[in-house]
């Protein structure tokens, strides 16, 4: 077993956290607040009301709990891409369809931890009267209310979406380093690893935002006002006659905005760790 990638994985989605969060909460404002009508606009009202402080609000937790879920992904991912490989035979290369199942496996493997967050005090604060005054206070507050249920609220859209998300995510970072590393070449060039992580997180958040939108409804559904939705579908359906089918849509800029910056970090920091770890053992890339 690989455990040097789910040590190198929980130190790059750290390293993550610290580039995305501002990114973050302007997107999850935006799919849960019609007071802001775009990214820019939304930037504006939350730097004048709350400050630069406002874009970091609640990252304590998200420090912890992203360190664990990138952990559970990239250690998952590795993991079955060895386990595939012995299964085509011994020094059988990984096909592209390996790296697909891999990256799904690691995305459904991340929602038994990162339904944990509970999700209601990370950038969805209500700006007039906040129900939540930080995250221990969230979890606590989710827990009286709805029980340990209540954590896993939005479980089902998240599988739905960081499954084909990180499969996507993991393939096209794994095709963007063979292209650009020279036959016989073992090590793939920095360059070619930011460049790769970058779009290869653009590529994911393409695939997985519309399950966003929804994921992050259900979390927030009752947090400010009285429940709408009874579940996964009618939150859709309602979504759609309400609003249209665009707005499943209306974060992806900001998604991607995010993504670039935040996986080149992500990927940059889980290669120098995967390279110093298992030194003086070949690394070619993930």
């Amino acid at each position: 077993m690989h455990f040097a990638d789910f040590l190198a994985g929980s130190v790059g989605g750290a390293c993550g956290v610290a580039v995305g969060y501002p990114f973050d909460t302007v997107k999850v404002r935006i799919q849960t607040q019609k007071q802001f009508s775009g990214i820019w606009q939304c930037f504006e009202k939350t730097l004048e009301k709350e400050g630069v402080h406002g874009f970091f609000k609640g990252m304590s937790l998200p420090v912890t709990t992203v360190s664990m879920t990138s952990s559970v992904v990239f250690g998952t991912y590795r993991n079955c891409l060895q386990c595939l490989s012995q299964f085509h035979g011994l020094g059988a290369p990984n096909t592209k369809l390996d790296v697909f199942l891999s990256g799904l496996a690691g995305g459904v493997a991340q929602c038994q931890t990162e339904s944990m967050r509970g999700g209601g005090g990370r950038g969805g604060t209500n700006l007039a009267k906040p129900k939540y005054r930080g995250p221990v206070h969230c979890l606590v507050s989710i827990v009286c209310e709805d029980g340990p249920r209540g954590l896993y609220k939005g479980a089902l859209p998240l599988a739905l979406r960081d499954g084909p998300s990180f499969a996507t995510y993991f393939l096209t970072y794994q095709t963007l380093c063979e292209w650009q590393t020279p036959a016989g070449q073992k090590e793939t060039e920095w360059t070619a690893v930011l460049l790769a992580g970058g779009v290869a997180g653009m590529a994911g958040w393409s695939v997985g935002t519309p399950m966003d939108v929804i994921k992050a409804r259900l979390q927030m559904d009752g947090a400010r006002e009285q429940k709408r939705y009874r579940g996964l579908v009618h939150c859709v359906t309602e979504t759609v006659r309400v609003e249209g089918s665009t707005v499943f849509f209306k974060s992806l800029g900001i998604n991607c905005l995010r993504a670039f910056p935040v996986n080149m970090v992500v990927f940059a920091v889980y290669e120098l760790a995967v390279r110093v770890l298992r030194k003086p053992e070949t690394v070619t890339h993930i």
